[in-house]
């Protein structure tokens, strides 16, 4: 056996560990990449989207979330991971592989487009799935019922372009890995009243999407 092999065996122990530990965990964190984009963006979304989890699905997260690298085998302790911003993405070697092994493993990544996100996230992942392309959701996936019915699938929060939203994911072996919210911007629609000054019923739509992601990556 060579070192290479060695090298996959364990980290495949490591990993089978981190898994076995987690299985009934519900805990989110915040997932800072490189390339100089603002992943810390929208600090009080994921909090509020936890409190209102909490509230009202049933969960028991923390509500402080915690912040882990892409490269880092702490994501292995999470379920699931959020991830946002606005500027560029960058996933060396390293990143990518340590992804793909925390997808291929039963977690879940979310990516909130906070705007601008398209063009560097779509080439990034690319790193992680050379093979693979973000396929759209239709609206009767059931990501879109998990926990509150959205007829047409993902809601419209911020007007950006002026697009249709679009709900991009990455499947594994019929199971969703990675979704991306593209042209929705559901974190700010999770952020505080105050600081996007959206009526509550967009927000309550916000929260509910989010609720739903929350429990599909949970239970799936």
């Amino acid at each position: 056996m060579n070192s290479t092999q060695k090298k996959i065996i364990l980290k495949t122990i490591i990993i089978s560990l981190f898994f076995s530990c987690i299985s009934n965990a519900q805990e989110l964190a915040v997932l800072k990449y490189k390339g100089g984009g603002d992943w810390y963006s929208n600090p009080t979304a994921l909090p509020n989207l936890i409190k209102y989890c909490n509230a009202n699905i049933n969960t028991k997260i923390k509500t402080k979330p915690n912040v882990v690298e892409a490269g880092s085998t702490d994501i292995f302790q999470y379920p699931m991971l959020h991830m946002t911003g606005h500027g560029n993405v960058y996933f060396n070697d390293e990143d990518a592989e340590n992804l793909r092994n925390y997808l291929n493993s039963g977690g879940f990544l979310h990516i909130d487009d906070n705007y601008g996100m398209y063009q560097y996230i779509t080439k990034e992942l690319k790193k992680v799935y050379p093979n693979q392309e973000l396929i759209e959701l239709p609206a009767n996936h059931k990501i879109f019922s998990a926990a509150y019915t959205f007829p047409k699938g993902l809601p419209k929060i911020h007007e950006h372009d002026g697009k249709r939203p679009q709900a991009l994911g990455i499947f594994q072996e019929d199971r969703l890995v990675l979704l991306f919210t593209f042209e929705s911007d559901l974190g700010d629609g999770w952020e505080d009243q105050e600081v996007h000054n959206d009526p509550q019923h967009i927000r309550e739509k916000a929260l509910k999407m989010g609720a739903n992601i929350v429990k599909y990556a949970f239970e799936n």
